[in-house]
């Protein structure tokens, strides 16, 4: 178990660039994850690791191991996880990452049906609109759209990630009719900032027939959440473009409505993401074939596309 724990600290430290941040993931001191790290490679005989006081970089010795023993790690790691389980059942904490705004509407509602199921796994959820390290910081599964797929993690799609445009119908009664794109030049725009990049994207809208046009909304506001933009929407301040799920509670609530409901933006998909590994942690499967049940029977991916039915509530 010694070369265990020394292997753990070795693949953690190289995955991460630091004794410190490994130490603090593992829950020991950086001076014990050195120690480790020290034994392991006077055991081997080779230096793994080139340190100074401002870097850890690994050796081509180092990069070599890692290679051979990262993956067979990772699988005993889960072997161990699974084997802890209670009487077969899946157990442990589940770190998971799921955006703000999303994970409060539509995920932590499911959490009560998940552990009457699963009673002994301890939830651990994080909230962060930012794209996680999977592996490097330690999370069993995220929930997102427009992630990059690092390798060694696999992605199921949950549904598809539209925005549509939307505004309050006092708003709307004050401008001209708003029947195509080009009406949007003279609207008042409740722009999206990226909370990662600092930049507003530029958009491209897209038909029901397939046509493409450019996005060209006034400027009048900018905002950093799509719920903001909402909230400043349903005060009659101007047209916003956010996204569906966010869009929905107060579309049913006939705060807002769709702005030319015919139209709409493809960013992509919102996915449940996991480590691939040949023995996935019992507790890991659980929740991401839990998450896909949920949605399928709550019929989630219908609601939040932007074409399912323009005549419903939803869609406007």
């Amino acid at each position: 178990m010694e070369t265990f724990s020394s292997l753990e600290c070795f693949v953690r430290s190289a995955e991460v660039g630091s004794f410190a941040e490994a130490a603090r993931r593992l829950s020991l001191t950086p001076a014990a994850v050195g120690k480790s790290v020290a034994k392991l490679e006077a055991r081997l005989g080779v230096r793994l690791f080139q340190r100074s006081t401002r870097s850890l970089s690994l050796t081509e010795a180092g990069q070599v191991f890692l290679g051979e023993v990262s993956a067979s790690l990772h699988t005993i790691q889960n072997a161990v996880a699974n084997l802890a389980s209670v009487e077969g059942r899946p157990a442990g904490t589940l770190k998971v990452s799921v955006g703000t705004v999303f994970g409060r509407l539509y995920v932590v509602p499911l959490l009560g049906e998940f552990l009457r199921r699963f009673p002994d796994i301890r939830p651990d959820w994080h909230f962060d609109n930012r794209q996680v390290d999977l592996i490097g910081q330690g999370f069993y599964a995220a929930i997102g759209g427009g992630f990059e797929l690092p390798q060694g993690v696999v992605a199921r799609k949950l549904t598809v990630a539209h925005r549509v445009l939307v505004a309050s119908a006092d708003y709307l009664a004050r401008q001209a009719a708003v029947s195509s794109p080009e009406d949007l030049r003279r609207c008042d725009g409740i722009l999206i900032r990226s909370p990662q990049t600092g930049r507003v994207r530029s958009w491209q809208l897209t038909a029901r027939n397939g046509e493409h046009q450019p996005l060209n909304l006034s400027p009048r506001m900018t905002m950093s959440d799509s719920e903001a933009a909402c909230a400043v929407a349903a005060q009659g301040l101007g047209v916003a473009l956010v996204s569906m799920p966010f869009a929905v509670p107060w579309l049913q609530a006939g705060t807002l409505q769709r702005v030319l409901p015919d139209w709409y933006v493809d960013d992509g998909h919102i996915s449940i993401y996991y480590a691939e590994h040949k023995l996935l942690p019992g507790k890991t499967r659980a929740f991401v074939d839990f998450i896909r049940e949920q949605f399928a029977e709550q019929q989630l991916a219908s609601r939040f596309d932007a074409l399912f039915d323009k005549e419903s509530p939803v869609a406007g």
